[in-house]
């Protein structure tokens, strides 16, 4: 959302950053997921398409921090990603009940596991006030709550 420009992730964006900024929507995320997002900006690949949108990792990550509000690692949850790198986005959106939004399959297959367990939806694009409480990003590195 804040290097790619996915334009499934305009919607998000705008009510994250944009005015009026939508108060009620808080970005959940821990320190481990800021750390690993400042690892991923210095990523060659990703360097080039920071260059490419005229931003710098600094800038993303101020972003990060004046939208995000970092809460304590969430227990593990019941449900296992294949992708152990995804775990702490499905710790964190069951621990708090949210949406998780991720283009990650190894995620998207975990759909009806995870709505079992309390999530309110796991998708690509995030649809608004349509998500009856909370919203989550794992492509974000962190959970929304709404």
């Amino acid at each position: 959302m804040l290097v790619f420009r996915d334009p499934r992730t305009h919607a998000l964006h705008a009510a994250l950053f944009e005015d009026p900024v939508m108060p009620d929507l808080l970005w959940l995320a821990t320190a481990p997921m800021r750390e690993e997002l400042a690892r991923v900006l210095a990523y060659p690949h990703i360097a080039v398409r920071l260059a490419f949108h005229g931003l710098q990792a600094a800038q993303v990550l101020s972003q990060f921090d004046a939208r995000a509000r970092i809460v304590s690692v969430a227990p593990k949850a019941p449900a296992t990603c294949k992708d152990p790198d995804d775990q702490k986005f499905i710790d964190l959106a069951v621990s708090h009940g949210a949406t998780l939004l991720s283009k990650d399959k190894a995620v998207l297959c975990m759909r009806r596991r995870l709505m079992k367990l309390g999530v309110v939806e796991v998708g690509v694009e995030w649809r608004g006030l349509a998500f009856r409480v909370r919203v989550g990003l794992r492509s974000g590195f962190g959970v929304l709550d709404q």
